[in-house]
C-alpha cells in the first residue's frame, strides 16, 4: 500500500481494536455486575456499588486476558483463533437476537435453549468435522439453533408474546442522504479492494 494509505489502514486497524477492547470490557462488567452481583450476590446493590463492581469485574478481566496473551504467540494466526472461539457463541447470540427482535411469537424457553447448546452443538461439530472451516460451522450452529428456536415455539404457541417488541417499516426507514452516502462508501472501499487487494 502506499505510504498515506499504510498510516490511514494504520489508525483503522488501532480504532477497531480499541473499539472492540471498549464493547467487551464494557459487556464484561454490565454482564457480571447486573445478571451475577446483583441477582445472585448482592440484590439490593446500589448503583455505586453496580458501577464499583462492574470496574473490578473490568480489571480483572483485563488482567486475565494479559496473562493468557503471551500463550497465543506460538499461533501463526492468533486472530483467527478468537475469531474461532468467539463463533462458538456467536450462533446462539444471532439466534437470540433475531428471532427476539423479528418473530413476536418466540419464547424465553427457546431462546435459553439457544443459549445452553450454542456451545455444545459447535464443539460437537468440531469434534466431528474438523476439517470445516469455522464460518461454515457458524452457520451450520445458527440454522440448527433456529430449527430449534422455532420447534420450542410452535410447542409452546401461546400466541404473540405481550412483551413483544411492535416492528413496523418506519422503524427501520432511512431517508434519502443516507442512502446516497452508504453507496457512495460501499462504492469507495470497492474502489479501494480492487486497487490495492
Amino acid at each position: 500500500m502506499p505510504i498515506g494509505f499504510k498510516g490511514l489502514a494504520f489508525a483503522a486497524l488501532i480504532a477497531a481494536i480499541v473499539s472492540s477492547l471498549s464493547s467487551m470490557v464494557n459487556s464484561t462488567a454490565t454482564i457480571f455486575s447486573m445478571d451475577i452481583y446483583k441477582q445472585l450476590i448482592k440484590k439490593d446493590a446500589s448503583e455505586s456499588q453496580l458501577v464499583l463492581t462492574g470496574r473490578i469485574a473490568s480489571a480483572v478481566a483485563l488482567v486475565i486476558a494479559v496473562l493468557i496473551a503471551p500463550t497465543l504467540s506460538s499461533l501463526e494466526q492468533a486472530f483467527q483463533f478468537i475469531q474461532e472461539f468467539t463463533g462458538f457463541i456467536s450462533p446462539g447470540i444471532f439466534a437470540i437476537f433475531i428471532f427476539g427482535l423479528f418473530w413476536k411469537k418466540a419464547t424465553a424457553n427457546s431462546a435459553l435453549w439457544a443459549a445452553v447448546l450454542t456451545i455444545p452443538l459447535s464443539l460437537g461439530i468440531k469434534a466431528l468435522i474438523p476439517s470445516l472451516p469455522f464460518l461454515n460451522r457458524m452457520g451450520i450452529v445458527f440454522l440448527l439453533l433456529s430449527s430449534i428456536v422455532v420447534v420450542i415455539t410452535l410447542i409452546e404457541s401461546r400466541g404473540d408474546d405481550p412483551k413483544a417488541i411492535k416492528a413496523d417499516k418506519g422503524l427501520f426507514h432511512t431517508d434519502n442522504i443516507f442512502n446516497i452516502g452508504a453507496i457512495g462508501i460501499f462504492a469507495i472501499l470497492a474502489v479501494i479492494y480492487i486497487r490495492f487487494w
